[in-house]
Order: structure tokens, then C-alpha cells, then sequence
């Protein structure tokens, strides 16, 4: 017999990346919110690589952080090195990327749950579901607590069912030898959810006073480090250097010998692996004639000798690891700390959610992260933010919060999982965003800061300064549309000093701009501005002056699909009904019941052709609706 544990507004599952974002979320637009978690030890647990950031990852921290979530102020807080990654390239694929204190990390994320009002933190684990009317409405744990909730977020991560598998060894297990979760799997499967097995790895770790650096190329961090959140001016964080080495033949060698030991091959993995995160085993594989591959060794934190041996993600056998390690440059004499380790799990097929994260079989669950079928801490706490949102909203009545492929790599996640779906545990890349040039890691504040504020997530603090950002570098390109430069003896040699041809007219400054060799720095010594400019506000001016023509052209295209977006399907249509549609458009539709034209225009196997007679059908549909009132 179970008893009466507690009432809430909302209930979170897990947490993980994902977890931590949606019980902050919840607690901070005035919910009162558990965070249930299998090990309060593992609250913002980093399983696998100490990093937080890359590309389109980086940002998705950002747009958290725009929104009011906690990932970005909890990286700068805890990072132990920030690098830019391609700053050879465009503004749209500049990417941060941090390295975390990993148990710093951690730590400090606890710490600000365990000090926000609303929000109760407590160890246990979730067996069941409570369901009454079809709605999710708590949940039971293992020693029988009863939690009564009006909405439940689950962020369970690679916990559902998980499996350890090494070589020849296999048991259960969640990430780094924690409990997994068995029979809140089998409380999903009895509710109806249909579930897929995916799988993830991780590698070896390994002793830092074991490794050779003379024989590795040092990777330090960036001597003026930027930042993810927009709250953090500056830090006095020591950075650390990560190494850089490279496999070997001999290390292909030994993973050729060994094949029929791994797991991947001799067929004991049932579950689908990450295309975009490959074990060294697949890659040795897949890319037979590359003679090499990098490996980066990353400090854990600043005080454990632990490295993380990124690139070395494995399941082979623990004799077989330690042979593949000594074989790398600078690593022969290496000692492992831990061993890499593959993980299967279980995963709820994403496209049974609504946008907004909610299940649409059962209301008042939602779920996010890798249950939802992604990879990495930033998809699951971009996630993880929008269903505590969401579920938030539910309780308070008011309509979900939606954010659109045009405004944030967060749209893109969210819409491709719950639209299309995923065979394998998704990934987010630039490339999955249509609209790259808009959804910049500079300018996330601009694209979501009012969203934050709107939800109660934003102070008002922030966002009077988040206007006032605005409104400067408004001022300043105007400003700088006013401002002649004349083709006088020092603009010239400007122009000369960075390889750029003359002017012979009075030309004004924002046209010199243009110009990709010239920087705001080159004019600002010509009419400095009346008014302080940030660093910040300087480069959001550049930017948008140089890349006016293509982001003018993006959100002419963006007009035209936001009509599409604006074509809301009723819920309760019945495709049957719609004559004309091809018999797999009207499947696929029934199973996703997109809740606009323009997600049911993203959905495989549905034709443009489909989209017209759909878009003549609810002209009709509307009508009689009208008529009746």
C-alpha cells in the first residue's frame, strides 16, 4: 500500500539537463514544482564528454539563457575553458564551447535548485503512473510514495530499461553504474506509448599523470573568453588546456583483430546508435581508408586526474580498450580510470507529442530529453525548458508556448522530433536550421528575450537592458548611415592597412562597413559614437549591417512560410473525410495531427498536392463550423 507523499502543480522526473530546466522553469513562473530523482548525487550529472556548447548546441544554450534558463549561467560559473569554435567562418556558425569542472557543474546547478522558492527537491524513484480520466495526474515511487501532480514532465535520460554492455559483459544499469529505471518503462507501455531502444556510448577514462603531453598539441582556451549567458560580464575562471593526439595504424589493427568482440558487430547491441557520434570501432570500420583519426584528452576538472578521451567512444572489451589507448601517441604508458561503456535504453517515439511537449495520448504528461529520442545535454535542456513551460502554463490555464523554426534552433529540435521524428538518437546541426543566418549565436537575446519576459522568466532588470541593447544598435546604424567619410590621407591609409581599394567620393560610413575586410573598429575612429556601445552592441551592428541583403532575403522567406504556420488545424478533424488525399497523407496525418498547415507540410510522405486539397478542405470545414456557430 502506497501513502499520500505530497501535492504539486507540476512534477518533474529525472533530473538530468533536462530535468534541472523544467523544474526551474515551472518553480520560477510560480508553480509549485518536485524534481524527483533516482540519486540526488547525480542531480546535472555529465555521463559522458565535461563539455557543454559546439555547433548548434552552443546555441541552443544561448536561447536557453535568452529564455531565463539556467544552463548558460551555470557554465559560466563552472567552466575550466571557453573557446570559439569557427571564427574562420560566418557569424552563423561561430559556435562557444565550454569545458566544465564537471562536479562543480553539478554542484552549483544543485545549489540553485535546493535555494529556489516553489521548488522541492527529493530522492526517489518513479515506478508508476498515476492516470485518472485519462489524464496523467502523478506518479508512485518504489517505497510507495504517492505524488499527486496536475502536470508531470518526465526526463528520464538514458534511464528506461538501461543496459550496460562492455565486450562480452552485459547487465543493467543506468549511465555510471547508477539504478536504471525498469518498471516505469512497462508503466509507459501499458498506458499505450510505443517505445524504441536506442543506444549511446562513452570512453575510457584515464590518469593525467599517465599521459605523455610532449607527444600531443596543445588546445588552450581563448585569451578574451565570450560567454553563454548574457547575464555574465566578465571571470576570474583559470582555464586548462585539452590535448590533441591522433589513433594509429596499430590502433586500427588491434579494433580489426578484436571485431568479432564487439558488441556492435557480433550482434548483442539491439538498440540504434548515434549517426553523428560514432564508437572508434564504427569509425575504423566505416571510414577504412582514413589513416587517422583525432582524439582530444579534456581535463574533468580542476581537481581530479581524471581526462575524458574524446574521440575514443567505445564497447569494446575492458583488455581491448586498454591496448587501444596505448597505441594512441602519448598514451603508451596511460593507466585507465574508468572504461568506456555502450548504453542502451528505452525511448518514447517522439512524434506522440504535440509541440508543446505534451503527450497527446495521455494530457498532463509531458516528456523531455533523450526519452524523447535526442543526444547531448543542450537538446535535452532545450527541451527540458520548453515542456516546464508548457507544463506550467497547463496548470495556469493559459495557452503553450510554441517557438518556430524561424526563431530558434530550440523550434527546429522540437519540430523535427514531434513532425518527422527519429530512427537513431537525433542530433542538432546547423544544417537542420533552413533560416542559419537568423538564428545566430550573437543574437538570441533579440530573438527570445521578449518571449522570456512575456512568460515571467525574464527580470525586468534584464529586459530593461536587453531594450536598451536594442534600441543603441538601432540608433547606431542609423547613425552610422549619416556619418561622410571623406577620401582624405588617413581613410585611405585605413583602407590600404586591411587590403581594401580606395574611395574617391565622400563616402558614409555604413557603406565602408559593407565591406568585409573592414571592421566597426576601422570606422569608429573617424565619428565615434555620442553614447557608451558595449563590445556586444559593436559586433551586433557590424553583423547586421554586413548581412543585411541575406537576412533581408531570409525573412522575406520567412513571411511567406509564417502564413502557412498561421493555417491552424482543428484538433478534432477526421482526414477520412478529406476526399483527394493520397491514403499515406491521410495515415500519416492521422498518426502526427499536425496543428498547423505548415508542420503538416514537413511531414514525410506528405506531397504538396496533399497540402492544397487539405487547404480547399478546411476552407469548407471553416465555413460550416462558422455557419453552425
Amino acid at each position: 500500500m502506497g501513502y499520500e507523499a505530497g501535492q504539486y502543480d507540476v512534477i518533474v522526473i529525472g533530473a538530468g539537463h533536462a530535468g534541472c530546466e523544467a523544474a526551474l522553469a515551472a518553480a520560477r513562473m510560480g508553480c509549485e514544482t518536485l524534481l524527483l530523482t533516482i540519486n540526488l548525487d547525480m542531480v546535472a550529472f555529465m555521463p559522458c564528454n565535461p563539455s557543454i556548447g559546439g555547433p548548434a548546441k552552443g546555441h541552443v544554450v544561448r536561447e536557453i539563457d535568452a529564455l531565463g534558463g539556467e544552463m548558460g549561467r551555470n557554465i559560466d560559473k563552472t567552466y575550466i575553458q571557453m573557446r570559439m569554435l569557427n571564427t574562420g567562418k560566418g557569424p552563423a556558425v561561430h559556435a562557444l564551447r565550454a569545458q566544465a569542472d564537471k562536479f562543480l557543474y553539478q554542484h552549483t546547478m544543485k545549489q540553485t535548485i535546493e535555494e529556489t522558492d516553489h521548488l522541492t527537491l527529493r530522492q526517489g524513484m518513479a515506478e508508476e503512473l498515476i492516470v485518472e480520466n485519462g489524464a496523467c495526474t502523478g506518479v508512485v515511487t518504489k517505497t510507495g510514495a504517492i505524488y499527486r501532480g496536475k502536470a508531470v514532465v518526465l526526463t528520464t535520460g538514458t534511464y528506461l530499461r538501461g543496459k550496460v554492455i562492455m565486450g562480452e559483459l552485459m547487465y543493467e544499469s543506468g549511465p555510471n553504474n547508477q539504478q536504471p529505471s525498469v518498471k516505469l518503462s512497462a508503466s509507459l507501455k501499458e498506458h499505450g506509448f510505443e517505445l524504441v531502444r536506442f543506444k549511446t556510448g562513452t570512453p575510457p577514462r584515464v590518469h593525467k599523470e599517465t599521459i605523455d603531453f610532449s607527444k600531443t598539441e596543445i588546445q588552450p582556451g581563448d585569451d578574451n573568453p565570450k560567454f553563454f549567458s548574457y547575464e555574465t560580464v566578465s571571470s576570474d575562471n583559470e582555464q586548462l588546456p585539452c590535448w590533441l593526439t591522433y589513433t594509429s595504424e596499430h590502433t586500427h589493427q588491434i579494433i580489426n583483430n578484436n571485431l568479432h568482440r564487439a558488441p556492435m558487430f557480433s550482434g548483442a547491441i539491439e538498440g540504434t546508435g548515434p549517426r553523428y557520434c560514432p564508437s572508434i570501432e564504427d569509425k575504423i570500420v566505416r571510414f577504412a581508408d582514413k589513416p587517422k583519426h583525432q582524439i582530444f584528452l579534456e581535463p574533468e576538472g580542476k581537481n581530479t586526474s581524471e581526462y575524458y578521451v574524446q574521440g575514443l567512444s567505445t564497447s569494446m572489451p575492458e583488455d581491448v580498450q586498454l591496448s587501444i589507448l596505448r597505441s594512441i601517441p602519448g598514451l603508451e604508458k596511460v593507466e585507465m580510470m574508468r572504461t568506456g561503456y555502450a548504453i542502451e535504453y528505452d525511448a518514447v517515439v517522439p512524434t506522440q507529442l504535440w509541440p508543446s511537449l505534451e503527450t497527446k495520448r495521455m494530457p498532463g504528461l509531458f516528456t523531455a530529453g533523450q526519452i524523447n529520442g535526442t543526444s547531448g545535454y543542450e537538446e535535452a535542456a532545450g527541451q527540458g525548458i520548453m515542456a516546464g513551460i508548457n507544463a506550467a502554463r497547463k496548470v495556469q490555464g493559459k495557452e503553450p508556448v510554441i517557438i518556430g523554426r524561424s526563431q530558434g534552433y530550440i523550434g527546429v529540435l522540437i519540430d523535427d522530433l514531434v513532425t518527422k521524428g527519429t530512427s537513431e538518437p537525433y542530433r542538432l546541426l546547423t544544417s537542420r536550421a533552413e533560416y542559419r543566418l537568423l538564428l545566430r549565436h550573437d543574437n538570441a537575446d533579440l530573438r527570445l528575450t521578449q518571449t522570456g519576459y512575456e512568460i515571467g522568466l525574464i527580470s525586468q532588470e534584464r529586459y530593461d537592458r536587453f531594450v536598451h541593447k536594442k534600441l543603441r544598435v538601432e540608433e547606431e546604424i542609423e547613425r552610422l548611415r549619416t556619418i561622410k567619410i571623406r577620401p582624405d590621407e588617413t581613410a585611405l591609409a585605413m583602407l590600404a592597412s586591411v587590403g581594401s581599394a580606395p574611395i574617391h567620393n565622400t563616402t558614409d560610413a555604413l557603406t565602408l562597413l559593407r565591406r568585409p575586410e573592414v571592421t566597426y573598429a576601422h570606422i569608429e575612429p573617424f565619428a565615434p559614437a555620442p553614447y557608451e556601445l558595449t563590445d556586444e552592441m559593436k559586433e551586433q551592428v557590424e553583423i547586421q549591417i554586413k548581412y543585411a541583403g541575406y537576412i533581408e532575403k531570409q525573412l522575406l522567406q520567412v513571411e511567406r512560410l509564417s502564413k502557412m504556420e498561421k493555417k491552424r488545424i482543428p484538433e478534432d478533424i477526421d482526414y477520412t473525410d478529406v476526399h483527394g488525399l493520397a491514403s499515406e497523407a491521410k495515415q500519416k496525418l492521422a498518426q502526427i495531427r499536425p496543428i498547423s498547415i505548415g508542420q503538416a507540410s514537413r511531414i514525410g510522405g506528405v506531397t504538396p498536392a496533399d497540402i492544397s486539397i487539405l487547404l480547399v478542405y478546411l476552407e469548407h470545414y471553416n465555413r460550416v463550423t462558422a455557419a453552425r456557430g
